[in-house]
């Protein structure tokens, strides 16, 4: 069987102004042995979603933008006009300073979003919460669920069949 040799890459970060290219070193070379803590790989920026244009493109700013110009962004999470001026994770295409893309929103430790929700299936049922309503909604028809104990169901046209009995059950009734 033939012995393969292999090749260490050492890659440095990407700087704003120009992009760099690993150096191979050769791990079989006396002189080509390097410490895992010697090697630098490329790694996400902070930055800040500035504002979110009219088209809906968030604009930021990081350190290291000598541009003076807020940058459009792409970005691999949803984001809306209520995440300007929060922090984001940012890498950048091809390690082009004009071209960033926000991986991701930075959470403040011990911080819970205000849009929460809580999901859970299994095999048996599933389970949607949330502290105020939960909404399922199609076109003119929805169900409500309030934290009230309110089930509110509307629509156009409503149906309610059963093969057994079908029950209305109440404090009081109401029809009409």
């Amino acid at each position: 069987m033939s012995r393969l040799r292999t090749r260490n890459l050492a890659v440095e970060a990407p700087t704003n102004t120009t992009s760099s290219h690993p150096a191979a070193t050769d791990p079989n070379d006396a002189n080509g042995k390097q410490e895992l803590s010697d090697v630098r790989l490329p790694s996400a920026l902070v930055g800040r979603i500035v504002a979110i244009s009219q088209s809906g493109v968030p604009l930021v700013d990081f350190p290291g933008n000598t541009s003076g110009e807020l940058l459009c962004a792409r970005s691999l999470v949803p984001i809306t006009a209520t995440e300007a001026g929060c922090e984001v994770a940012l890498i950048f295409e091809d390690g082009d300073a004009a071209k960033p893309i926000v991986v991701g929103l930075l959470q403040k430790p011990g911080s819970t979003p205000v849009s929460t929700r809580t999901v859970r299936l299994d095999e048996e049922s599933l389970v949607l919460s949330a502290k105020k309503d939960v909404v399922i909604q199609c076109g003119k028809a929805s169900i409500t669920l309030t934290s009230a104990g309110k089930v509110l169901i509307r629509g156009a046209y409503l149906l309610s069949r059963s093969s057994g009995v079908n029950r209305i059950k109440g404090g009081s009734v109401q029809i009409n």
